[in-house]
């Protein structure tokens, strides 16, 4: 059996009766108002969860401000469609927000750096060349120890039994050989 319906100017008198916010007296305003903001929510939101959320939060400002109420100028039941309608659609605005701000924040996460290719190839150029500069700078055995570790991907060790030298010697050349690189690449020493 569907529940009684109140009609119309009993909600109006009922509201009007309940502005102490006595809850004896909201139990008949919320039983004929609340299906109107549920509709109301439900129609502008399209998720019953979401509905029923925004006719909480209606019924409980009907409750709370019931002395608002103008029988005057407004019936009961389009008071309460009106304050459900501007809670929907508040609601459906700060979801929207919130899905735009969430996308701006994983768009910004996930966004490769801009890289300007020819600047970057131009830098890698200017700083090999600075490179092949200083390493003519050096001697023959620092330079052919420099590159033999760094170029060569070798260890001390097999640089040493490369160049046929005491391991030692190979450590003390690649040390200085690093060491003017450094100056004549103006590297600051940490």
């Amino acid at each position: 059996m569907p529940p009684a319906t109140t009609p119309p100017r009993s909600a109006d008198a009922a509201l009007v009766a309940c502005v102490g916010a006595d809850p004896v007296t909201f139990g008949p305003v919320y039983d004929a108002l609340a299906p109107v903001a549920y509709g109301v929510s439900v129609g502008v939101l399209r998720d019953p969860d979401h509905a029923a959320e925004v006719t909480q939060e209606v019924m409980v400002e009907v409750w709370q401000t019931a002395a608002r109420f103008d029988p005057a100028r407004a019936s009961a039941r389009t008071w309460v469609a009106t304050l459900a309608r501007r809670r929907a659609v508040d609601r459906v605005r700060a979801e929207q927000s919130r899905r735009d701000r969430d996308q701006r924040d994983l768009d910004a996460s996930t966004a490769t750096p801009v890289h300007d290719v020819v600047a970057e190839d131009v830098e890698r150029r200017l700083e090999g060349a600075a490179v092949r500069r200083c390493l003519d700078s050096l001697t023959a055995t620092q330079r052919e120890a420099v590159v033999e570790a760094y170029y060569g991907g070798r260890t001390y060790r097999e640089v040493a039994e490369r160049l046929g030298a005491a391991l030692p010697t190979v450590k003390s050349r690649i040390r200085d050989g690093l060491g003017r690189l450094r100056d004549c690449l103006g590297v600051a020493r940490a």
